[in-house]
């Protein structure tokens, strides 16, 4: 479980995130939905603790991510928007070098980045080095970077960033997997067909602020059975 208890972030002037909190359960997809600058990056910086909030408190599996920060990016899988591999590594080394850090070695290593390689069809990039990767094939390999060590949570930035249509699907039907095996699953997009397709649960952000938030039917009885979009359009400008 990931909770966020009141979590707030200034850049300057800027208010990156004001009083934010919610829930993610285990064995649920919760999306943070919302346009660019909504702050949905800047509340998973937080939470895989590249950022320190000014104020409230996020936890994973009930540790202070503040004061362990080094026990809660062992428990997370993260794939950060942009995805952030070493050009001058080859696919296979950039999810090897991963798996080393998180204290995975020799043929059990192996064997857990030739399936990533396999199950997210890296075959043909897999011993070319990153540099001139395109955008999907970047978002792929930092996919697998990100889960090569089967972390229990998963924080997503725009995971579907740069995906083909089959690509996309695949990626859907394994989140829809690791979410059947129990796992905490937090992704933030803009995009709301696949919050609907993929999400139990919605935290709908604009200006840093939390305008919305509940299961998809909670959203939907609150709001006259209106569709995800004009849910998100009615909050987003009643903010």
């Amino acid at each position: 479980m990931i909770e966020v208890d009141g979590i707030s972030k200034h850049f300057g002037k800027l208010v990156a995130l004001d009083n934010v909190s919610f829930t993610a359960g285990d064995g649920r997809i919760t999306g943070l939905l919302g346009p660019n600058g909504a702050g949905k990056s800047t509340c998973l910086r937080v939470l895989y603790t590249v950022l320190k909030p000014e104020s409230g408190t996020a936890r994973v599996k009930g540790i202070d991510v503040v004061e362990h920060p080094l026990w809660v990016r062992r428990e997370l899988g993260v794939l950060p928007h942009g995805a952030g591999l070493y050009p001058q590594l080859t696919t296979r080394e950039n999810i090897a070098y991963f798996g080393r850090l998180h204290g995975l070695k020799g043929p059990a290593l192996r064997a857990r980045v030739d399936r990533l390689i396999r199950r997210l069809e890296l075959e043909e990039i897999a011993d070319r080095r990153a540099k001139g990767f395109s955008q999907g094939e970047r978002t792929k390999v930092a996919l697998a970077r990100a889960l090569v060590h089967r972390p229990r949570h998963l924080l997503l930035d725009e995971p579907t960033s740069g995906l083909d249509v089959m690509a996309t699907l695949s990626l859907r039907r394994w989140l829809k997997e690791l979410k059947a095996r129990g796992q905490c699953i937090v992704l933030s997009s803009h995009i709301m067909q696949e919050v609907a397709a993929l999400c139990d649960d919605i935290v709908i952000m604009a200006h840093g602020r939390i305008v919305a938030q509940g299961t998809t039917e909670d959203l939907q009885a609150r709001f006259g059975n209106k569709s995800l979009e004009e849910i998100f359009v009615e909050s987003v400008a009643g903010r």
